[in-house]
């Protein structure tokens, strides 16, 4: 039952190995034509799968696929006039093509935040083959938000299990420990 699940195109069929050395790629909006370009250098980090109701989702997908870049390794080089803010109150600042409404890069502005300095991408968005696969899946419990059955969420859980995406309803232990270091350090605690 778990592998009639359908999690995100990108991941359906198997998760691809990164590339070594991969030096970066080129994301395209789903515009026919006057496309948004965003050029990424090098490869991307903590690659996942996010069930979140803010994140973009191809068509029928139930999860997002989100990585990070650090901020200046992203560009847009064609088209970003373009781009408009999706939620101007939401932490990640999401720029979406106006036209086709596909999000090309999320940007925190605050930078007291754990993950300033960060952008976040779609790498389904490249043509490039060689991008780190997803690690690991993040808020499985928000598709339900978005519609999913909660009935299935068993079946979810054991179909991301299958593709090797450990399923939590947060980020990653190694992401939760990193946010909180960050804001122990920020309240000046000692760590030992």
């Amino acid at each position: 039952m778990a592998s009639l699940i359908t999690i995100h195109p990108a991941v359906d069929r198997g998760l691809k190995p990164k590339a070594e050395n991969f030096a970066g790629g080129t994301l395209l909006c789903h515009c026919t034509d006057n496309r948004v370009a965003v050029t990424i250098k090098g490869q991307c980090a903590h690659n996942h799968v996010c069930g979140c109701t803010k994140c973009w989702k191809p068509k029928g997908a139930l999860f997002s696929q989100v990585a990070v870049v650090p901020r200046e390794n992203l560009s847009v080089i064609r088209n970003g006039e373009k781009l408009e803010v999706v939620d101007a109150k939401a932490v990640i600042q999401r720029y979406g093509c106006k036209q086709c409404g596909v999000h090309m890069y999320g940007r925190i502005e605050n930078k007291a935040h754990p993950f300033y300095g960060f952008d976040f991408i779609h790498t389904e968005l490249s043509k490039e083959e060689g991008w780190a696969p997803p690690e690991f899946a993040a808020f499985v419990s928000s598709i339900i938000e978005s519609g999913a059955n909660p009935n299935n969420m068993n079946a979810v859980r054991g179909r991301l299990k299958e593709l090797g995406l450990e399923p939590y309803d947060c980020l990653s232990p190694a992401l939760m420990d990193a946010i909180a270091t960050h804001m122990a350090k920020a309240a000046g605690v000692q760590i030992h």
